[in-house]
Order: structure tokens, then sequence, then C-alpha cells
């Protein structure tokens, strides 16, 4: 089993119920088993100032599907929660957003997928979640807490817990 990060991130509808039933479809449809998820993170948005706020959250999976079967199975994910890659703008406003930030140890460059996630360490709304579930994971050889201590978390603000639906 490959153990996997994966950050979540979205602005458009209920956002926190989408990532619960997000989170659910990803464990179910890659057959993983959920080892953590942070709390949700109320950030500032990139890009376009004008759009709504994000929130953001990691997990961490347990998962045997390899690198690009995951990767399929996450876009097919985002789709069946109203996203569209091929007309959306860039850093826009979105449903669902997952990146594939860590898988093990593997190092990949392809244009379809990079591993690990090109940007994650110049990206607050990723390590600040990300810090919670996993501070001492040294992804390309840097530690998740120590990456945080060199980028501004102003603005990042820890939501209160959802209660458990009924």
């Amino acid at each position: 089993m490959a153990s996997v990060l994966i950050a979540l991130g979205g602005n458009l509808g209920d956002v926190r119920t989408t990532f619960r039933k997000a989170v659910a479809n990803i464990c179910g449809m890659t057959q993983g088993a959920l080892v953590a998820r942070s709390s949700d993170y109320l950030t500032p948005p990139l890009g376009d100032p004008q759009q709504p706020h994000y929130v953001n959250a990691c997990i961490e999976i347990e998962t045997r599907l390899d690198p690009h079967a995951l990767l399929f199975t996450l876009h097919k994910i985002e789709k069946k929660f109203g996203r569209d890659r091929a007309h959306e703008q860039h850093w826009g406003p979105r449903t669902l957003d997952l990146d594939l930030l860590a898988y093990d140890d593997v190092r990949l460059g392809r244009r379809e997928l990079t591993l690990p996630h090109p940007r994650m360490f110049e990206r607050a709304f990723v390590l600040v979640p990300l810090a919670e579930i996993a501070p001492d994971r040294v992804i390309a050889g840097r530690r998740v807490r120590d990456a945080l201590t060199q980028v501004s978390t102003d603005g990042i603000e820890r939501l209160a817990d959802m209660p458990d639906p009924a």
C-alpha cells in the first residue's frame, strides 16, 4: 500500500459537505483507507481576489492504485462534483480541486503528473492543513513543519469542526 497525500480545495457551493462526500468517494473509488484528515481552513483566493474565499484541507490515504490511475480517479471525482477542467478559469472558482501532493517517496516529472506536487511548498493553504496531519513527513528532502515556517499564513483561519451527519 502506498501512503498518499491529497489536498482538497473549493469555493463554490457547500464546500465542506462536498469534501465529506469527496473523501468517501476517494476511499471507495481507490479502494483506499483514510489514514488522516485535517481540519478545514478558510483561505484567501489566489488569482482573482473578487472570488469567494476557499476552503482547504488535506487527507492521507493508503491505496494500491499507481500514481497515474490515482490521478485519473481524482479527476473523475472532481468531475462528479461539478468541476470542468477544460472550461475553467486558471485559479478561478471551483466546486472541488483535488491535488495529488505526494505518493510515498515517488518522484515523477511528466507533463500529466509531477510528484511531489511542484508548488506545494509555496502554498500556505496546502501546508497548514498538511502540517496538521503529517508535520514530520519528509517530502523531497523537506519536513512539512519546516516548510510551513517559510510561508506566510496571513488570512488562513481554521474552521470549527462540522457535526457528523445524522
